[in-house]
């Protein structure tokens, strides 16, 4: 039977994914400290171009991380252990698949990068030694997206804070023997992250164990229907999320028109959204796995108590983001950066990342509250609406208030998202109906 909605039942779940995160910032402060240390200039470059490279094709991938959720918590709430395994091999199987796919056609992403983004030609060889490397390990970062979500799903997720934790740590201590110690350089750093993210996916598997060994006496486990089920709602995730990337993009092509000092302010202000983002992701989890279990299980009730539940705590912890950025804004402003022109300027937007939580919470619970449903196909459209909508503001309200116009603009595109999604509500309860 499936267990009641409580506090107790929410918290479990959203706090270890909120200090799991916060894990997250340092892997890449040490990185960039450690590398520091060799005293050369092109050394960092070549490590922070490279992590951005492959950041951004992984980030394509980050659909099996939310699919398998949503997909994984549906069979779990139905007490479909073997189908819950099974989502989970099939999710493996799409990340084996484009791993080899990217270390076979990685000389042509990496070049097609320097062309896009060219640097001197010593950081470009420092990259290119440290993709090389950092490259081998693509099957597993993939595979881990899918494993997350099955932990996720099954509200284990002190099982993702473990993963982190063993990544993060591994590679902090392999960065200072392999960098400091051996004198390995930009070659060390790329090793030290290779065998953290193996090792995390071998921890992710033996975490996944119970799962896996049911999936091997499931029948049907590549069966057509379950296999187009898989690609139609990653795929309807893939376009949401490559939308929501363009819009924040968009609007950071657009800052840069409005002058250096505007985009310097502007990237200082869109840490306080990574802040909030990091606080709250772990809500929007609980709620996709509180809601794929209600329907799973067709409970309509547990449905409703698991949206009130996680959201009133969202709410909770955006409003007291707002009231932290309203009172600490300033302090974390100067901390982020000590031009004093792009301390003003970025405090004169500060009001804007004030109110973002609140503005901002109720599109992401969506988010969340759909992916749990697999309700992917409304997540897309609502997307596109809203974005449409984003496009034309983009094309007046910055011509009218300038940077204020931009702010403005992104605001809009969360409101009018929480807006087209709430307008689809109503399917994601009729889903628990049977």
């Amino acid at each position: 039977m499936t267990k009641a909605v409580t506090n107790r039942r929410v918290l479990p779940i959203a706090l270890p994914i909120v200090l799991s995160n916060a894990t997250i910032p340092i892997l890449g402060a040490v990185d960039t400290g450690v590398i520091g240390q060799l005293g050369e200039a092109a050394p960092i470059g070549a490590v922070g171009m490279g992590a951005v490279i492959l950041a951004s094709i992984y980030w394509v991938f980050g659909f099996l991380r939310m699919g398998t959720s949503g997909l994984v918590a549906q069979a779990h709430g139905a007490g479909d252990m073997a189908e819950g395994g099974a989502h989970l091999v099939r999710a493996l199987s799409i990340a084996l698949i484009a791993g080899l796919a990217l270390i076979v056609l990685h000389p042509l992403l990496f070049g097609g990068a320097f062309w896009l983004a060219p640097a001197s030609p010593e950081v470009e060889s420092l990259a290119s030694r440290y993709l090389s490397i950092r490259i081998w390990g693509a099957p597993a970062t993939i595979a881990l997206y899918a494993i997350t979500g099955w932990l996720i799903a099954m509200e284990r997720t002190r099982g993702v804070l473990a993963l982190q934790l063993l990544q993060n740590g591994l590679n902090v201590a392999l960065d200072l023997w392999f960098v400091l110690g051996l004198g390995l350089g930009v070659g060390g750093v790329a090793a030290a992250t290779l065998i953290a993210e193996l090792a995390g996916l071998g921890l992710g598997l033996w975490l996944c164990r119970s799962a896996l060994r049911a999936a091997v006496h499931k029948a049907g486990l590549f069966a057509r229907d379950k296999l187009i089920r898989l690609a139609r709602v990653n795929t309807d995730i893939m376009i949401r999320s490559i939308l929501l990337q363009g819009s924040f993009t968009t609007f950071m092509f657009m800052a840069a028109g409005e002058g250096d000092l505007t985009l310097a302010a502007n990237q200082v202000l869109l840490q306080f959204l990574e802040i909030t983002a990091y606080a709250l992701d772990g809500f929007a989890f609980a709620a996709e796995t509180l809601v794929g279990q209600a329907i799973g299980a067709q409970r309509r009730d547990l449905l409703r108590r698991s949206v009130i539940v996680s959201s009133r705590w969202a709410v909770g912890g955006a409003l007291l983001l707002s009231v932290l950025f309203l009172a600490f804004g300033p302090m974390l402003i100067d901390l982020l950066t000590t031009s004093p022109e792009v301390r003003v300027e970025a405090r004169r937007y500060l009001p804007w990342l004030v109110v973002a939580p609140a503005i901002g919470i109720a599109s992401w619970m969506f988010d969340g509250i759909f992916i749990g449903a697999t309700l992917t196909h409304r997540m897309r459209r609502a997307m596109i609406e809203s974005v449409a909508i984003y496009a034309a503001a983009l094309l007046v309200l910055p011509g009218l208030l300038g940077n204020a116009g931009l702010w403005a603009s992104l605001m809009l595109l969360n409101t009018v998202r929480a807006l087209t999604m709430a307008r689809f509500y109503p399917e994601v309860e009729s889903s628990a109906d049977g």
